[in-house]
């Protein structure tokens, strides 16, 4: 019979972890069947404490920590220490984002891994490069998505923005994760493990690779265009009587289509300020004062039966009130401390919707029985 366990069963995960990108990794790697151990302060690690929106608990932390075992140890005493050193010893993965130098100072170099741990896994996350100038620079994420450009290239022509969700983070979160399954493959080859460095800003910046393509290769910065695509044309969102609704043309087959059936206007179609992709760039502006009285003039619902009609792409602009019901929008249950089960957004890739997930720990939930596991 085939084998049903999850992939990652029997994989120990220890983790060092607080705020988002790693607790975000580490809930993947619990999600497909590792065990994580999260190790935080006595006090619970800083995203338990953003706010007390979900029974106590920040809603951060109620989405990232799911499936996980806390252990609540004081790492500068000398037990706990020693004890998180043993369970080092036993674990495939270690993954830590404390500040730069911190794990260094906990014993736990990259010299000490790869000769005591050979076999181990071990993720740093950090902000910047450590080969770098700035490898001591704290990183949040809104100051690495401001230092990586992205800021840059969001908002509006008057005013710069970040995205409006932990983008740096969950960048690097994933970016981890990935690293990890890589490495596991490769261990399963070599039987060796390996020290990985994970950089946020590195995260950040491998995303702004098209805006700096056209800055160093066609000296043009893409700037900021709101609800408009920098280099695609015309992708953006157009009001009409009731509504806005977002248009996305991606290739001259669409825009044929686009003229003709959505905005009954084929001598668009034969403007040569418009005949491709690059020129309605270079034009928008002229291009938006043809196409934005025509879509004014309209009932939302009938832009999206011509849209429809023309098979062209089209999106809305959803609140947050719209994702709570949206037709889309997929969930699964987790358990809270308290016993509770609430609904949350169903990652992609998984099929489990009508699983309860493993519960949100409480602060130190398993601490006595892992000092126990892992004693001396």
């Amino acid at each position: 019979m085939p084998d049903s366990s999850p992939p990652l069963a029997g994989l120990l995960v220890v983790s060092i972890e607080q705020a988002v990108a790693v607790p975000l990794c580490t809930m993947r790697l619990a999600d497909a069947g590792a065990r994580v151990i999260k190790i935080e302060r006595p006090e619970g690690e800083t995203a338990r404490h953003y706010d007390a929106t979900v029974d106590g608990m920040s809603a951060y932390f109620v989405w990232l920590n799911r499936g996980k075992e806390s252990a609540a140890l004081d790492l500068k005493s000398k037990a706990d220490l020693a004890l998180l050193h043993r369970m080092v010893a036993k674990a495939d993965v270690l993954v830590q984002n404390l500040a730069p130098g911190a794990i260094e100072r906990l014993g736990l170099t990259s010299e000490t891994i790869t000769a005591r741990f050979p076999r181990l896994i071990a993720v740093n996350i950090v902000g910047y490069g450590q080969d770098t100038s700035y490898a001591q620079m704290r990183a949040y994420d809104m100051l690495v998505q401001a230092e990586s450009g992205i800021c840059a290239v969001t908002g509006t022509k008057d005013a710069p923005s970040k995205i409006g969700v932990s983008a740096a983070d969950i960048a690097t979160g994933m970016n981890a994760h990935a690293a990890i399954l890589e490495a596991l493959i490769a261990r399963d080859r070599t039987g060796n493990g390996r020290v990985i460095e994970v950089a946020m800003f590195d995260g950040m910046a491998d995303w702004m690779t098209v805006p700096l393509l056209h800055f160093e290769q066609a000296q043009r910065e893409t700037g900021r265009h709101g609800l408009a695509h920098a280099s695609i044309y015309p992708y953006r969102s157009y009001l009409c009587r009731d509504g806005s609704v977002i248009v996305a043309i991606q290739h001259s087959g669409e825009w044929e289509r686009f003229c003709s059936l959505v905005l009954e206007r084929g001598d668009l179609h034969a403007d040569v300020r418009f005949a491709t992709n690059a020129l309605r760039v270079a034009n928008r502006d002229a291009l938006d004062a043809e196409i934005e009285p025509i879509f004014a003039a309209m009932a939302r619902a009938e832009a999206i039966r011509r849209l429809e009609g023309a098979q062209i792409a089209w999106g809305r602009l959803t609140e947050m009130r719209d994702l709570s019901g949206h037709p889309a929008l997929r969930r699964m249950t987790i358990a809270l401390p308290s016993g509770r089960r609430i609904k949350v957004p169903r990652p992609a890739g998984r099929d489990d919707a009508g699983e309860t997930l493993p519960a949100v720990p409480a602060v130190g939930a398993d601490t006595e029985r892992i000092r126990r596991e892992f004693a001396a």
